[in-house]
């Protein structure tokens, strides 16, 4: 068994030369499919084009193509039996990154991802990229072997089927669409989740903007059609929001991650002082319910795991994780 490192960092094990090379791009693209086939069978509802390998193809080559992409290779007996790809992404919000995306790993046998990365980890590392996230599929396996590299779980993706039926709020609560006249609290909900994100145990670095901001920001979107947007009322107050899309219209799920005719729950908050009144699954349930009548099969999210509100409120409304993004902070 040998590692070869990417992009022409010399190693003991092979020449100084690049060495995931386009003739290495059948062999990663067969080992995706393959874990892409073992992954569905776990969660049907992901797209069942790419255990194609051809399709599987396409995905690698993108992420072998992404500028500044760098990475390893496994070869045993002359075959290439696992990858490793990542790239940076231009966000200072990430900080001095590389990102390994859905299609970025594949190895045939789990404990060999920590050889990879450590192939190709410290080329990321002496280029001053400290900052490493990577999307793992639900496999429990290749999940261990990621934690022993010390990566953590920060984020994740789920599905659920649409669902057949579902009982509407009761009582004082109520939920409706949205109207013009929820302008402003539309505007301060936008607010309070990424405010709730700042806290502990989250602390999302996430930029905050400002309520001028969010309301003109409502002012020019709320009749967009593409978009469900939905208010909880409790006692005739508006508590809560919830918007409903095409997962088409999300930038984070795509490729192997983005089931075929989804909607997407993208959006979920309720005011501080109204939280325990079921405000928040009701306004998840109404997405769920727009998502079936408009002939959506299933639904995705996703959420931050240290956020203790939505990581139980939306697995207890039937989503299940199909990716973890892990993340590791070097030199801390």
């Amino acid at each position: 068994m040998s590692v070869r490192r990417c992009c022409g960092v010399p190693s003991e094990y092979v020449p100084t030369r690049p060495s995931f090379e386009e003739a290495d791009l059948a062999a990663a693209a067969g080992l995706l499919a393959q874990r892409h086939r073992a992954h569905r069978k776990r969660h049907p509802l992901l797209p069942a084009d790419y255990e194609d390998e051809r399709l599987a193809l396409v995905e690698v080559t993108a992420a072998w193509e992404a500028e500044g992409a760098s990475g390893a290779v496994m070869v045993e007996a002359g075959e290439v039996t696992g990858y490793l790809l990542a790239a940076p992404k231009p966000s200072p919000v990430w900080g001095a990154n590389v990102w390994v995306e859905a299609a970025g790993h594949a190895v045939r046998e789990p404990e060999h991802i920590r050889d990879l990365y450590g192939a190709a980890a410290s080329r990321w590392v002496d280029d001053g990229r400290t900052a490493h996230y990577v999307l793992v599929p639900d496999d429990a396996e290749l999940l261990d072997a990621w934690f022993r590299l010390a990566f953590g779980s920060q984020h994740a993706h789920a599905v659920r089927p649409t669902p057949d039926s579902l009982p509407e709020p009761t009582g004082d609560l109520s939920v409706r669409r949205a109207l013009r006249a929820d302008i402003p609290v539309l505007a301060e909900l936008d607010l309070a989740l990424p405010r709730h994100q700042a806290l502990s145990p989250v602390f999302s670095a996430g930029e905050l903007p400002t309520l001028e901001e969010a309301v003109a920001d409502w002012e020019e979107s709320i009749d967009d059609p593409d978009y469900a947007t939905f208010v909880a009322s409790y006692n005739g107050q508006v508590i809560g929001s919830s918007v409903g899309c095409s997962l088409d219209k999300s930038s984070l799920h795509n490729g192997l991650a983005k089931p075929d005719n989804a909607g997407f729950l993208g959006f979920a908050a309720v005011l501080p002082s109204a939280r325990g009144l079921g405000a928040g699954r009701a306004l998840g349930e109404a997405v769920l319910r727009w998502s079936a009548e408009t002939g959506y099969t299933s639904v995705v999210t996703d959420w931050r795991v240290t956020n203790l509100l939505s990581s139980r409120a939306w697995p207890r409304l039937g989503f299940r994780q199909t990716f973890h993004r892990l993340h590791r902070l070097i030199g801390h």
